[in-house]
């Protein structure tokens, strides 16, 4: 025991003495036990190389290569997912306040999408009505948010795409399964079952509720 405790100071004094203390600061470059984690070969880009029949280190996208991050439009108006503006974030740009309404325009191809996106990523959850009645109640998740509640009808638009996207709650995010796009025609979708559910006669064309009232 006696001389483990010995040759275990010496490696300690040793370690110590080549690696020096953690934070401690040194002229000498430090000591690396895995230098090609740090500096690895490759191309810096705009730049001459060898390698490449053209020698240009920046390589056009192969021929019927298709982009990822393809932009919305919006009003006539290309909005890519890298940037700081309401379809992306659900927030007024450079705020921190969510957007009152969607800013997708309110189609019926849009709605159309947001109720097969819904059925298939919140109806098991929320039901098809959206009153929180879903299937997964009957399997001990016993509170599930009724979207018809007063509460949910008064949030903001952005504010409900915050939640899609992060999560809240027990829910959990769904932004990495949901496109930006998508999560507005969720809403949209939800929106128009809030009418639905909550509609009273005078929300119906004045030459359509006779029809109703028989």
């Amino acid at each position: 025991m006696r001389y483990f405790l010995l040759i275990f100071i010496v490696v300690c004094v040793a370690t110590v003495g080549v690696l020096g203390f953690r934070g401690s600061t040194s002229r000498k470059p430090p000591f690396e036990i895995f230098p090609d984690m740090d500096r690895q070969a490759k191309l810096r880009p705009q730049t001459y190389d060898s390698f490449l029949p053209n020698h240009e280190s920046s390589q056009l996208p192969v021929a019927g290569t298709i982009a990822r991050e393809t932009p919305l439009v919006v009003k006539g108006k290309k909005v890519f997912p890298f940037e700081d503006s309401p379809v992306n974030t659900g927030r007024i740009t450079g705020t921190t306040n969510f957007v009152e309404t969607n800013p997708l325009p309110i189609t019926e191809k849009l709605l159309a999408r947001g109720q097969d996106r819904f059925q298939i990523s919140c109806l098991p959850c929320h039901g098809a009505l959206a009153d929180g009645k879903g299937i997964t109640t009957k399997y001990g998740m016993a509170v599930i948010r009724n979207l018809h509640d007063p509460s949910v009808i008064k949030l903001a638009d952005g504010d409900i795409f915050n939640t899609i996207t992060f999560g809240k709650g027990l829910m959990g995010a769904y932004g990495s399964n949901v496109s930006v796009e998508d999560r507005w025609a969720i809403i949209a979708y939800v929106r128009a079952l809030e009418r639905s559910q909550l509609a009273t006669i005078d929300d119906v064309p004045k030459q359509m509720q006779s029809l109703l009232k028989k």
